[in-house]
């Protein structure tokens, strides 16, 4: 796909009448997951209203991560070998062989700006193609060196400068306007990415921001009326999507996550790396109980030497060394909300996903710092789902599967019309953009 205009790849909006197989693929610093399943169409269901279709899981890959770190591909080989594992875990699940996949990023320093943007339509009833105009003009207007646009969504429309406008099409107005956020990342972030893929033969059917994929799957619709932010904190990095009056208004993000909470056990403890992930998922918390100092936990001898003895630390010791680094982690998304418009909405929901989420007594420590309720969000209303998989771990997977049900809000150039105009074939367009998107 040509990406010169720095855009990444649109899904066609879903047919709210016609069932589909829609395939995700989440690859982040520790685990790459793929699932796959049916979209059918259903009446709106009671928390999650904007919804047209079920979802109802056929198949699940998921293996541990290669060859990235903090969400960006560092070694094009390994990664490539590891989505191929998954992917192909997910078609021999499933019983069906993909073609092109949804795609989520978590990397390149997302970060998002406002565009008011204004349009003449002399008078005449407002069409889709001025809808199109409107949205293809914030999107030049967003355009920066080195950066792609993820996401370009209407927040509110106007007519003749009065705004609040729900739905403009055939209102008849001399000028048309909207206010749009837009969504970034690194545009060399987004090309490996993509490129892993295609290395994979499957295409990329549309590139989601992974915290506005997790806030599809795991807020309720009436949260994201009110206001929320979703906070995702995976193994390589932290990502927040803000939600109001329904809208993903505003992503953020940093590289520091779980594995740093694992490099600084393995380094306390002068455990193996290994040793520090288990210790971690197994006996991490960020609160003493009353009990931490007396509870020991067994360290493994860094060396394989059978005469060396293990060593013992208090679990009061292993919050001692956890808790400053998960501190810095909330204390930086607390900064970056206040710098938002997050910071108008006092007493909006947080909602934590991702696999560093799951440390005990984080909800607490995150609302004391964060001054807001918090809790840890799950996929919602998805069928088919493993234990493992209905955790926070996968909400970023299991929202891009609710993605295509929100494809329609951003705009989509068919590429049948990129064919035409170009001359050339969306996959020649596509290493056409990876030799020249830098």
């Amino acid at each position: 796909m040509n990406l010169q205009d720095g855009v990444t790849p649109k899904m066609k909006p879903m047919s709210s009448s016609r069932t589909s197989i829609v395939a995700a693929l989440d690859i982040g610093t520790s685990k790459i997951v793929c699932l796959i399943a049916r979209l059918k169409p259903q009446a709106p269901q009671e928390v999650l209203l904007r919804r047209s279709h079920s979802i109802e899981i056929l198949g699940v890959g998921h293996t541990e991560s290669q060859g990235m770190k903090g969400g960006a591909v560092i070694n094009l080989a390994e990664a490539e070998e590891a989505v191929r594992h998954a992917v192909d875990l997910a078609e021999h699940d499933a019983g069906i062989q993909l073609e092109s996949i949804v795609l989520s990023v978590s990397s390149g320093r997302p970060s998002s700006e406002w565009y008011a943007v204004n349009v003449s339509v002399a008078g005449s009833a407002v069409a889709d193609h001025d809808i199109a105009r409107a949205f293809a003009a914030g999107c030049q207007r967003s355009a920066r060196s080195g950066r792609v646009v993820l996401h370009s969504l209407p927040i509110n429309y106007a007519l003749d400068g009065a705004r609040g406008v729900g739905e403009p099409r055939g209102m008849l107005a001399r000028d048309f306007g909207v206010d749009m956020h837009v969504a970034t990342t690194d545009v060399v972030t987004a090309r490996n990415l993509m490129l892993v893929v295609e290395r994979c033969h499957l295409s990329v059917e549309a590139m989601v921001a992974a915290p506005y994929a997790a806030g599809l799957s795991a807020i309720a619709d009436e949260e994201a009326d009110v206001g929320a932010t979703l906070i995702d904190i995976g193994a390589g990095t932290t990502t927040m999507a803000l939600f109001s009056g329904g809208r993903f208004i505003h992503a953020d993000g940093f590289a520091l996550g779980g594995n740093h909470v694992t490099m600084d056990l393995a380094r306390g403890l002068n455990a193996r790396i290994s040793d520090a992930e288990r210790i971690k998922t197994f006996y991490g918390s960020v609160l003493v109980g009353s009990s931490d100092e007396r509870d020991m936990i067994t360290v493994p001898a860094v060396s394989d030497d059978d005469r060396e003895m293990p060593e013992f630390v208090s679990r009061a010791s292993l919050v001692r060394i956890i808790k400053p680094r998960v501190e810095e982690i909330l204390e930086m998304v607390r900064d970056r909300l206040a710098a938002s418009s997050f910071a108008t909405e006092p007493r909006a929901n947080v909602i934590l996903t991702g696999g560093a989420s799951q440390l005990s007594g984080l909800p607490d420590l995150a609302a004391s710092i964060l001054k807001r309720p918090v809790r840890i969000g799950r996929p919602l209303g998805i069928s088919g789902l493993s234990e493992l998989a209905k955790g926070p771990a996968f909400a970023v997977a299991a929202g891009l599967l609710v993605y295509p049900q929100a494809a329609h809000l951003e705009h989509f150039r068919s590429r049948r019309t990129r064919h035409l105009m170009t001359g050339t074939g969306y996959m020649a367009q596509v290493g056409r953009w990876l030799r020249e998107s830098f």
